[in-house]
C-alpha cells in the first residue's frame, strides 16, 4: 500500500514472504520490469514481456477459461528450435511446430491465407514439422482461409486461437445466410413476404427475443437454436384464420454445395448431386443434408418441425465425396488398373483400403470424389469395362 508521511511525502509499504519476494524479483512479472527504462530492459526481458503480451492476445482470441489453458499449456514448457526467414531474420518456435505455426507467428494475415510453404527452397506439406536452422517461406492466397484439419497438428497456442477464432466467424456469416433462406421459406409458407416485416417490427422482436441483432436471429435459425416457422409467426403477427387463409406450399431450399460449414452432408449415405435429399436442422451444427432412404434419417423422423425440404442447385459448385465397394480378382496390377480408370473417368481418390482376407478374390473400398451422379456412372462404367473386376457397388453406411 501507498501511504502519506508527514512531510507529504508518499511511502510504498509491501510486505511479503520469501516466496513472494523471490518471483517479485526474478518472476516474469517482477515488479521493477514495468518501472524501469527501456535502456534498463535487457533483451530476455523484453522477449518475456512480448510473451506476456501474447497471452493477452490469446485470452481475447479464446472463448472461455478451458479453451485459454488449451492454447497455452504447450507454450509453458517451450522446448525451441530456431528457424529463418527468407529475409534471415531467426524466430523461435516450439519443437514439433509446422509451417502453418511458422505463418501464424509472422503474422495472422499470412496464417490465415497460407496455401503452401518451401522449407530450404523445397515445397512441403503445411503439416511438416520446423528443424534447426532451416529456411522457411509461405505462400499464400487472396481467396485462401484456415482448413478445421490444420487443428489436429499446429502446435503454437497462436496458431490454435487464430484459427479458431475464424472457424467460428466464418461458420456464424454462413449460418446467417442460410437462416436468412430458411426464413424466407417459412415465410412463404405462411403466404407472406418478408419484406413485410418492417424494422420497426424486426427491432420489437430482436427485443423479444433477447437477441443483440437481426443477423443473431438468423443465425440460430442456420444453426438451429431456432426454428423457422416460429420466427416468421411471431415476426409476421398472422392470426391463426389469416395463417389458415393464406396457407402455400412452402418452397424448397436449394443446396448449391458453396455453403460452408452451415451445411453438412450426412456422413451415413454420403449424399451427392442427383440424390433425392432431405434436411434436418440439428441444433449448434446447421442442417445436415441426407438421402431421402437412409436409415439414420428415418430414425429421426420423430419430430417433423426439424425437417426440411431441400433440392440440389441445377449446377453446383464443388466436388463430393461418395464410397464404392470395388471386387476384383486377386492379380498383381489390378489396384493400378483401378485407379488409372478412375483417374481418368475425371474423378479424384480420397482413400482406398482393400479387405486383409486375400483368396481368389478380394474387395477394395474408394472413397472417390464426383461431381453428381452421372458422374458416378460414368466411373462406375470405366470400372466394369475392366476385365478383372467382378462386382461394383456404391455404399452406404
Amino acid at each position: 500500500t501507498t501511504l502519506i508521511g508527514p512531510y507529504g511525502m508518499p511511502a510504498e509499504i509491501q510486505i511479503r514472504t520469501q516466496a513472494m519476494n523471490h518471483i517479485a524479483e526474478a518472476g516474469v512479472a517482477s515488479h521493477w520490469l514495468y518501472k524501469s527504462s527501456d535502456a534498463e530492459i535487457n533483451e530476455v526481458q523484453q522477449r518475456t514481456h512480448k510473451w506476456l503480451q501474447s497471452l493477452l492476445d490469446i485470452q481475447h482470441a479464446s472463448g472461455d477459461p478451458a479453451e485459454f489453458l488449451e492454447h497455452i499449456k504447450v507454450d509453458l514448457f517451450p522446448d525451441e528450435v530456431y528457424v529463418f526467414t527468407p529475409k534471415g531474420k531467426i524466430m523461435a518456435m516450439p519443437r514439433g511446430a509446422t509451417a502453418v505455426d511458422f505463418a501464424y507467428a509472422v503474422h495472422t494475415d499470412i496464417g490465415n491465407r497460407c496455401v503452401a510453404a518451401k522449407i530450404n527452397y523445397e515445397l512441403v506439406p503445411l503439416r511438416t514439422e520446423l528443424k534447426n536452422g532451416d529456411r522457411v517461406e509461405v505462400t499464400t492466397a487472396a481467396h485462401a482461409h484456415p482448413n478445421p484439419a490444420w487443428l489436429s497438428y499446429v502446435k503454437t497456442a497462436k496458431a490454435r486461437s487464430q484459427i479458431r477464432h475464424f472457424l467460428k466467424t466464418m461458420q456464424y456469416e454462413e449460418a446467417a445466410a442460410l437462416g436468412e433462406r430458411m426464413l424466407n421459406q417459412a415465410v412463404s409458407s405462411l403466404g407472406a413476404k418478408l419484406s413485410e416485416a418492417t424494422p420497426e417490427r424486426w427491432e420489437k422482436f430482436v427485443r423479444e427475443a433477447g437477441a443483440k441483432s437481426r443477423q443473431e436471429i438468423v443465425a440460430d435459425i442456420g444453426l438451429g437454436k431456432r426454428l423457422a416457422a416460429i420466427v416468421a409467426r411471431k415476426l409476421l403477427t398472422l392470426t391463426e384464420q389469416q395463417q389458415a387463409e393464406g396457407k402455400a406450399p412452402a418452397g424448397s431450399i436449394v443446396i448449391r454445395g458453396s455453403e460452408g460449414m452451415a451445411v453438412q452432408f450426412a456422413r451415413c449415405c454420403n449424399p451427392i448431386p442427383g440424390d433425392p435429399i432431405i434436411g434436418f436442422i440439428k441444433k449448434g451444427q446447421g442442417l445436415v443434408v441426407h438421402t431421402h432412404d437412409c436409415p439414420t434419417a428415418a430414425k429421426s423422423r420423430g419430430d417433423p418441425e426439424k425437417w426440411l425440404d431441400v433440392e440440389w442447385a441445377p449446377e453446383t459448385d464443388k466436388m463430393f465425396d461418395v464410397a464404392i465397394r470395388v471386387t476384383v480378382v486377386n492379380q498383381r496390377g489390378v489396384l493400378a488398373k483401378v485407379a488409372a480408370a478412375i483417374a481418368e473417368a475425371g474423378s479424384n481418390i480420397d482413400n482406398v483400403s482393400m479387405d486383409e482376407e486375400r483368396n481368389l478374390h478380394t474387395t477394395m473400398h474408394f472413397t472417390l470424389q464426383v461431381a453428381n451422379r452421372l458422374h458416378l456412372a460414368k466411373v462406375m462404367r470405366a470400372l466394369r469395362r475392366i476385365q478383372e473386376v467382378v462386382r461394383i457397388a456404391r455404399v452406404k453406411d
